[in-house]
């Protein structure tokens, strides 16, 4: 157990938290600044550099969607960062990813909005509409969701409960590798897909998080397992599985289109709410 404390302490210590900022800071700006060149050289030299069936180049607004990737990407490992803290803060930091998602499609689809008269109830528009009010409503369920916990009772650290973290430790440390193999990997993926493939089906906003929720609901299930060893209570034993129930219906809003995706995605934060609400009486009634 003490290996496991201190091989967390160093792969997460103060100094590689800040470089890692650091670097995606550089890479978010380079990556903006290469985007907009890219839409630059295609719409005013006719060089054909963006696949056709994207539209990451019709407008320099959409060369926002290139910082927010890797905005995305440094959240990630922030999940990854506080997941042996509890099982609540890593979902609170699952809504904020799912949150900034949206807000990145939304830089995406702008550019393809109409104001025509007689357009303006298109379905790029609709569309438009419904993720800008998926975003306020899923910000102000994460403010109820942090409210909400902050005001829970807290019990004391307990000899069974430290190694329970240990294990969770141990898990976070073994994500960090994870998570830079689905970076390269889709990141490949991603090169074929908005460079030279004409004829790609899968959803660009679900390329990593498709994958990245599903390992994550992988590890809360392997933490929920564990977690029986540790803990007899009932209330949370629920909670811890309805926030697995939660992480799902969020991994199956990236499989899902238009008002459906939504849909999923704010059912997902608010089922996690209404579970955490009803811990939060049993806590209190305990």
């Amino acid at each position: 157990m003490n290996r496991i404390e201190n091989l967390h302490s160093n792969v997460f210590s103060q100094r590689n938290v800040e470089l890692f900022e650091k670097n995606i800071m550089f890479l978010a700006v380079g990556g903006f600044i290469i985007h907009l060149l890219l839409i630059f050289f295609e719409n005013y030299y006719g060089v054909d550099i963006f696949s056709s069936k994207t539209n990451l180049s019709s407008n320099p607004i959409s060369a926002l969607y290139t910082p927010f990737t890797f905005i995305l990407i440094y959240e990630a490992f922030l999940l990854i960062y506080y997941l042996p803290r509890s099982f609540t803060t890593s979902i609170a930091k699952e809504f904020e990813i799912i949150s900034l998602v949206l807000i990145r499609k939304i830089f995406k689809d702008i550019p393809e909005i109409s104001l025509e008269s007689t357009t303006i109830f298109n379905e790029n528009n609709l569309q438009l509409l419904y993720d800008l009010l998926a975003v306020i409503v899923i910000f102000y369920l994460i403010h109820l969701f942090k409210k909400t916990w902050v005001n829970t009772p807290k019990r004391k650290t307990n000899k069974n409960l430290k190694k329970f973290i240990n294990y969770k430790k141990l898990m976070s440390i073994l994500l960090v590798p994870t998570l830079l193999v689905l970076c390269f990997i889709n990141f490949y993926e991603w090169l074929i897909q908005v460079f030279i493939s004409e004829s790609y089906t899968e959803n660009l906003n679900g390329v990593f998080f498709i994958d990245f929720f599903t390992i994550l609901i992988l590890v809360d299930v392997f933490i929920l397992l564990i977690s029986f060893q540790y803990t007899e209570r009932y209330s949370q034993l629920i909670r811890n599985t309805g926030f697995i129930i939660s992480t799902i219906l969020l991994r199956l809003s990236f499989s899902a289109e238009g008002l459906y995706s939504i849909m999923l995605t704010i059912l997902g934060v608010v089922f996690g709410l209404i579970i955490l609400r009803i811990y939060k009486l049993a806590e209190e009634n305990y």
